[in-house]
C-alpha cells in the first residue's frame, strides 16, 4: 500500500495538473478574450467619446458663430436706429432752425411794423397835441382880442364922454 499512497496522490496529481494546465489556457483564452473586449469597449467607448467631445466642441463653435452673427445683427440694428435717430434729429433740427428763422424774420418785420406805427402814433398824438394847441392860442389870440376891443371900446366911450355900459363890445 505504501507505493499506493505514491502513485495514487502523483496519478491524482498529473490528472489534476493536466486540468489545471487545460483550465488556465482556457481561463487564460477567456481572460485574454475578455481584456480584448474591454479594450475595445473602451476603444469604442473612447472613440464615442472623441466624436462627442468633436460634436460638443462643433456645436459650441457653431453656436459660438450664431451668437457673434446674431450679436453683429443686433448692433447693425443698434446702429441703423442711431444713425435713423439722428437723421430724424438733424431733420427736426434744421426745420425747427428754419422756422425760428422764419419766425424771427416775421418778429423783425412786426417789431419794425409797431415801431413805424408807433412813431406814427407818436407824430400823430404830436400832431392833435400842436393842433389843440393852436386851437388854445388862437381861442387865448381870440379872448385877447376881444378884450382888447373892449377895452379900446371903453377908451373910445370914456374919450367921447359916454359909456356903453351894459352892451357887449362883440356882437
Amino acid at each position: 500500500m505504501n507505493k499506493l499512497y505514491l502513485i495514487v496522490p502523483a496519478l491524482l496529481l498529473v490528472a489534476f495538473g493536466g486540468i489545471y494546465v487545460v483550465h488556465s489556457k482556457d481561463a487564460a483564452a477567456k481572460a485574454a478574450m475578455v481584456a480584448a473586449e474591454a479594450e475595445r469597449a473602451a476603444a469604442a467607448e473612447a472613440a464615442k467619446k472623441a466624436e462627442a467631445e468633436t460634436r460638443a466642441r462643433e456645436d459650441a463653435d457653431r453656436r459660438a458663430a450664431e451668437r457673434l452673427a446674431e450679436e453683429k445683427r443686433k448692433e447693425e440694428e443698434k446702429a441703423a436706429k442711431w444713425e435713423a435717430a439722428s437723421k430724424q434729429i438733424a431733420d427736426d433740427t434744421a426745420t425747427y432752425l428754419a422756422q425760428a428763422e422764419q419766425h424771427g424774420a416775421e418778429i423783425k418785420a412786426l417789431e419794425e411794423r409797431l415801431a413805424a406805427l408807433r412813431a406814427e402814433k407818436d407824430r400823430a398824438a404830436q400832431a392833435a397835441f400842436d393842433l389843440a394847441k393852436e386851437v388854445e392860442a388862437a381861442r387865448v389870440a381870440k379872448r385877447n382880442a376881444e378884450l382888447e376891443i373892449q377895452r379900446l371900446v371903453e377908451m373910445t366911450a370914456r374919450r367921447a364922454g359916454t359909456t356903453l355900459g351894459t352892451v357887449a363890445a362883440t356882437p
